[in-house]
């Protein structure tokens, strides 16, 4: 750590300033506040639609028929406790990628949290920091910001002392002191800060697609609620009779039994508490997932852009050689180039091939030598330098340069297409090589202790090349492993780098990256301009590693894909990749990766390890293939309780079945069956169309129950000489019609579980053989209005049976003709 004088604020000092509330607080959760949780599982539309349906059902007396209230606040208190259990444990895992800070207090640096810190402070910034709060730098060592987060312009941009650097833009090189002037909402940049936290609500396809549903129901549940109270007031005699015999209680009753069954209650749900459960499965395997709705896009990924660093390499680098090209393979010249490597390396954040050298030259016994000047290692450069002189007598300084061969050479007077050839050949072997060169003149630019003060530093024509640098990387043993996953999942994988394309290439090769094929690589230069995002999109087709990646051509990229209409992941734990992780739909960092680019991401793997990623997307997948099962599932009753309550109104007939009956059949065949459902294996890759899919699947089903049994409540009646203004006969009326009802929600749940030769099928016959046995137990059967029929009610129900089940066959062929007939004109017109 450089030395400085400055002492920073006392302990009172900071306690002064919490007090009057100047320290760094801002809102930054990683999921929903508990006020959040209960608002959003307790006060929706339909909860408040099946609470006025259940007061309405209470004051008629027949408390039984309000059954379907209790299960509701049921599940919603299933929902709260599990977002809670959710919000604990993801709330703990987001401490382990929190940011710490390092302050400057009573002469010692100290490291803090971000809301400790307050203003006036005295606040280190480092290469990879995500400033927190504005300050004015007091010191700096060549601190170079990308402020793209704020400003838009992706070129970083050198501060000096007495500059300003504002919250939300990230250190990509050296380091600086500075004094806190803004904290909290104050700070410039408190806007970003917010849209960057940890929890956001998404919209999705699958939240769209319920949103749709919803909406519709509310235009049609009011409405017909009213018709079907005028038209149970009307078959008890109007309402004058129905207020003076007690029958408008009868009369609400029977209304309510067709609101309640066209509302998908336990549709929103089950989709919040899907996602939570998700987030909680996924936290178990150290896998932090930071916005809850972003499971969805896990399930829709199709393209997947690797950073190279930290992903496919463990991030460990060894130091390998120095390898001499000036012809002077003296010990002297040896002991001269290693000196200067090591100081180039030596800077106070050294990245990954910084710190094995340092390791490895270290061991060697080499030490840091008098640097008086130096230019950090920028990712957008590709290149550091430093200036050297022994402080003897007579000797001159020495400027220094390590970075990427083809960028310093290209800078250079003379060509040296021999060294960059050797370069190419060991980087083609799998290894990361550098280049070492001298200048024995000094930039001008150079002004005493300080750094490079150009505010675009260029290497000096006249330099010599020195020295190869061989470092190799270490490849995570279950990389290859998780690659062909991906494969096997039909998920294109794209290795994108800053490093050279041929070491980038032949790792992807050492890990399969393409299978069989030779992976397909290209210089990131040769792109095309990013402004022509059309031309990109097509290079890419060709392209499966990318090397020598610029920060915004990371971004660039993403955006080509999307062009294709591709679903994009990408990975990264550089600051380099915080543009990219940004603009894809769904951002995964690592757990060691800078703070910025953990700040952006959805998904945080706080253990670094790739091979979460296929279980990341495993889960995703089966949220979104088992929502869309469980979807289908509740729209049908939605659907044919429409018809149903249309039909009623229509013919001014007495509803076909009580709301108690709704609640035992839903809770049989849609309810219990849709929980289990919605959280079995499942590793079908989505598909955008959820609601024209749903929607495709319940109509069949959905009209088949609806038109069976009405038809059951019109002809069994008259078959069998029931007069439904007698008490008894309506109730076996209805009781005929509750079973015509379960069968078919026996149908549908069937056809929803495919395949049934499985755990699916005993599901279908458990829940089944549970409707049929509670009939025949005496409290289940007196508490739901069950009737087991006997004697020619039981003839004319096994007739109603068979006639349904016919007319479910036939409309799960004809409606879907029908549809693809209808979509197919409409196409061609």
């Amino acid at each position: 750590m450089p030395a400085v004088t400055m002492t920073g604020l006392t302990g009172q000092d900071v306690r002064r300033r919490m007090e009057r509330g100047e320290a760094n607080t801002v809102r930054d959760e990683s999921s929903r506040s508990v006020s959040q949780i209960i608002r959003a599982n307790v006060f929706t539309l339909f909860n408040a639609i099946i609470a006025v349906a259940m007061v309405m059902v209470l004051l008629t007396g027949q408390w039984r028929d309000s059954v379907f209230g209790f299960v509701i606040i049921i599940n919603t208190g299933i929902g709260i406790v599990t977002e809670l259990k959710a919000k604990r444990t993801l709330d703990r895992l987001s401490i382990l990628v929190a940011a710490k800070y390092l302050v400057r207090r009573d002469g010692d640096d100290v490291e803090i949290a971000h809301d400790e810190i307050v203003r006036d402070d005295l606040l280190w910034i480092r290469s990879g920091d995500q400033i927190p709060a504005d300050m004015e730098l007091t010191a700096s060592w060549g601190l170079e910001l990308d402020e793209s987060m704020l400003t838009g312009e992706s070129r970083t941009v050198r501060k000096s002392v007495g500059d300003t650097a504002y919250s939300g833009s990230t250190a990509v090189a050296g380091m600086a002191l500075g004094r806190v002037t803004a904290v909290g909402e104050h700070s410039y940049a408190a806007r970003l800060a917010a849209e960057a936290k940890v929890y956001k609500k998404t919209r999705s396809d699958l939240n769209a697609g319920i949103d749709t549903i919803l909406r519709f129901m509310t235009f049609l549940v009011v409405p017909l609620c009213a018709l079907l109270i005028w038209t149970q007031l009307n078959t008890v005699g109007g309402w004058d009779a129905a207020v003076s015999t007690g029958a408008w209680r009868q009369a609400v009753v029977s209304a309510v039994a067709g609101v309640v069954g066209m509302i998908p209650e336990g549709l929103v749900l089950l989709t919040s508490l899907n996602f939570a459960v998700a987030a909680m499965r996924l936290a178990r395997h150290n896998t932090l997932v930071q916005e809850l709705e972003s499971v969805e896009t896990l399930a829709r990924v199709d393209a997947l852009n690797l950073d190279k660093t930290g992903t496919i390499t463990d991030g460990g680098i060894a130091f390998d050689r120095v390898e001499m090209l000036d012809g002077d393979a003296s010990d002297e010249a040896r002991r001269l180039a290693e000196q200067a490597l090591f100081d180039l390396a030596n800077e106070e954040r050294p990245n990954g091939t910084g710190r094995a050298i340092l390791d490895g030259l270290g061991e060697r016994g080499v030490t840091a030598g008098k640097v008086a000047a130096r230019v950090p290692f920028s990712s957008a450069r590709k290149w550091s330098a430093v200036e050297i002189g022994s402080g003897g007598r007579g000797d001159r300084a020495t400027a220094w340069y390590m970075g990427a061969p083809e960028v310093l050479l290209s800078c250079l007077r003379e060509s040296h297409d021999d060294i960059l050839d050797r370069a190419n050949a060991i980087a083609a072997e799998g290894s990361r090589v550098v280049l070492l060169a001298r200048a024995h003149t000094v930039p001008d630019s150079i002004q005493g202790p300080g750094a490079w003060s150009d505010s675009d530093p260029r290497p000096l024509p006249d330099a010599e090349p020195v020295a190869l640098v061989v470092c190799s990387e270490r490849i995570r043993p279950d990389a290859e492993r998780t690659l062909a996953w991906f494969r096997e999942q039909g998920v294109r994988c794209r290795l994108i780098s800053g490093d050279n394309p041929r070491t980038v290439a032949a790792i992807a090769g050492k890990v399969r990256l393409t299978g069989d094929e030779p992976p397909r690589y290209m210089d990131a230069r040769e792109l095309p301009d990013i402004t022509d995002p059309d031309a990109l999109a097509e290079t890419l087709e060709r392209v499966d590693v990318l090397g020598r990646v610029l920060p915004e051509q990371k971004k660039a990229i993403v955006q080509a894909l999307h062009r294709r209409g591709h679903t994009v992941a990408m990975t990264g734990d550089g600051v380099n990749d915080t543009l990219a992780l940004k603009e894809a739909d769904l951002g995964i960092a690592m757990g060691n990766a800078a703070p910025a680019a953990k700040a952006v991401a959805q998904v945080v793997l706080v253990d670094s390890k790739f091979s979460h990623l296929p279980d990341v997307v495993a889960r995703g997948r089966q949220v979104m293939a088992n929502m869309e099962r469980v979807a289908s599932l509740f729209l049908v009753k939605t659907v044919y309780s429409a018809i149903i309550s249309l039909g009623v109104v229509l013919t001014a007939m007495p509803y076909p079945y009580l709301p108690r009956h709704i609640t035992y059949v839903g809770a049989l065949t849609i309810g219990m069956p849709a929980f289990i459902l919605a959280l079995a294996p499942n590793t079908r890759r989505y598909i955008p169309g959820f609601l024209r899919r749903v929607v495709a699947f319940a109509l069949p089903g959905g009209i088949a129950t609806g038109l069976s049994v009405l038809l059951c409540a019109w002809i069994v009646p008259h078959a069998m000489g029931w007069d439904l203004s007698r008490p008894d006969d309506l109730d076996a009326m209805r009781a005929t019609s509750a079973i015509i009802l379960f069968l078919m929600g026996v149908f549908v749940l069937a056809r929803v579980a495919r395949p049934l030769r499985s755990w699916r099928g005993g599901l279908v016959a458990f829940f089944a053989a549970a409707g049929v046995i509670g009939m025949f137990i005496p409290f289940v059967a007196n508490f739901f209005a069950l009737i087991i029929p006997a004697g020619r009610t039981l003839t004319a129900t096994a007739v109603a049976l068979a006639v349904a089940a016919a007319i479910f066959v036939v409309c799960i062929i004809v409606v879907p003709k029908i549809g693809r007939i209808i979509t197919h004109e409409t196409k061609t017109r």
